[in-house]
């Protein structure tokens, strides 16, 4: 395209041949050009507010839909964690009842093995049945109680003397020695010295108490013999056998002895302090017995019949616990997979926020290109108008007076067709003066004056 065709030069040309000022139509056409870029970047914009709002609505209805289907995860992972933590809860307790129990096994460890224990009771039941007997000697006879059944419920009431005594035997000697054997083990120590000591004597008692009543059994054997060989030294001949009297003197005398031998047997201080000691040492041995045994016995029966069975009800119910929450943590794992996806594409789509201050800033970037825009066509108008008014000065001043005339008069019927009315009201108007939307068609009103000049000259 030759620079000669270009509008701007044909212009430039026209107003350097009239004389008019040129900064006129240059403000005009600097208004003119940042007009139009105003108008591309105000479309851009309006492109960009467009595309912004869509991406506002879509990324609105992306979140509601993501953000629905995460609160149906998160409602399921909540249940799913609310269910396996009340499983998991009751694991524990029943766990920490398992170890409790465990410990409680372990602390109940006899000192004991359980046949040392066994011989322990039946050494206790072996010193009350024997107290037992001795008692019922002693109510019998010593205290002249016939009738029997009375006679064994005294002896009974008797015995039960060791039951009484095993709770202060393990109150103030084996309890404290078992809580703390550095601090009570003299005590402890001094105890079984004593009861050894105590045993130890009276087994001596009866001992020689034994011992005396071997000798009279054995003197009363020798009498017995004696008074037999006199019963067999009478006379076999005779008809009837009847003792001499010296024969029957010494039998007197031999039966005497061996009633002073039972008699002083009896009367021996030994054998009351056999009685004494035996019925005491047989009272403190079945306690002690008893209280070794029953210590032993109950820690077997509660680590075998209470607390063993109690463990494996407890081991059946965690393993039962664990089947349980097996399926529920693979549900749990499955919901929290898919709730981190869900909230993975959540986190995904556009910032609501960021869209809302992208909005604000497009708008507030589109309101100030309009402002600009206003002031860029005020110039521009202002510009143009300067311009044509100068290009109608200069042309005015060459024209003569009948000109101006002329010209004054074309410009009043240009101004009155210029007014909104009908093709038929104006019938000195032309075909070439036909107006289109109130305007003659194709010529703008300076170009109309421009073309009736060149015209007339």
């Amino acid at each position: 395209m030759e620079p000669t065709n270009n509008p701007d030069f044909q212009h430039g040309y026209t107003s350097g041949v009239e004389g008019v000022n040129r900064e006129t139509y240059e403000g005009y056409l600097s208004s003119q050009i940042n007009t139009d870029w105003l108008s591309e970047r105000i479309q851009e914009k309006r492109t960009d507010l467009s595309n912004t709002e869509r991406q506002l609505t879509e990324a609105t209805d992306a979140n509601r839909t993501a953000y629905a289907d995460l609160q149906n995860h998160a409602l399921q992972v909540e249940r799913l964690d609310k269910q396996v933590k009340q499983k998991e809860a009751g694991r524990q307790a029943l766990e920490a009842d398992r170890d409790n129990l465990r410990e409680r096994r372990t602390k109940a460890a006899p000192d004991y093995s359980l046949l040392a224990g066994i011989l322990f009771l039946v050494a206790g039941i072996s010193f009350l049945a024997g107290d037992l007997i001795i008692s019922h000697e002693i109510v019998a006879y010593a205290l002249n109680i016939r009738n029997t059944n009375e006679a064994w419920a005294f002896a009974v009431g008797l015995a039960m003397v060791s039951i009484l005594l095993k709770p202060a035997y393990d109150r103030l000697i084996e309890k404290p020695y078992q809580e703390n054997p550095e601090q009570n083990g003299r005590r402890y120590e001094r105890f079984k010295i004593a009861l050894a000591v105590f045993s130890v004597l009276t087994l001596a008692v009866l001992g020689w108490f034994r011992y005396e009543a071997y000798r009279t059994d054995q003197l009363k054997s020798a009498i017995n013999k004696s008074v037999r060989q006199l019963q067999l030294n009478t006379d076999p001949t005779a008809a009837t056998q009847v003792l001499s009297p010296s024969t029957l003197s010494k039998i007197e005398k031999q039966l005497s002895e061996s009633s002073e031998l039972n008699l002083a047997l009896v009367n021996s201080p030994w054998a009351l302090l056999s009685f004494v000691l035996s019925g005491i040492l047989f009272a403190l041995a079945g306690a002690v017995c008893l209280g070794i045994a029953l210590p032993v016995l109950a820690a077997f029966w509660f680590r075998w019949l209470q607390a063993d069975i109690k463990l494996w009800k407890l081991r059946r119910r965690i393993k039962r616990l664990d089947k349980e929450i097996a399926p529920l943590d693979a549900q749990l794992a499955e919901q929290r997979i898919r709730q981190n996806v869900l909230q993975h594409n959540l986190e995904l789509l556009p910032n609501l926020n960021e869209l809302k201050e992208q909005r604000q800033n497009i708008t507030s970037e589109l309101n100030d290109l309009l402002a600009e825009l206003k002031f860029a066509q005020t110039d521009s108008r202002i510009s143009n108008f300067n311009d044509g008014y100068g290009q109608g000065e200069a042309t005015r001043s060459n024209l003569s007076d009948e000109e101006q005339k002329q010209l004054q008069k074309e410009m009043l019927l240009l101004h009155n067709s210029n007014r909104p009315r009908s093709m038929e009201s104006r019938p000195n108007a032309t075909s070439s003066e036909k107006p289109t939307n109130g305007k003659p068609q194709g010529l703008r009103p300076y170009q109309t004056i421009r073309k009736f000049l060149s015209d007339e000259l």
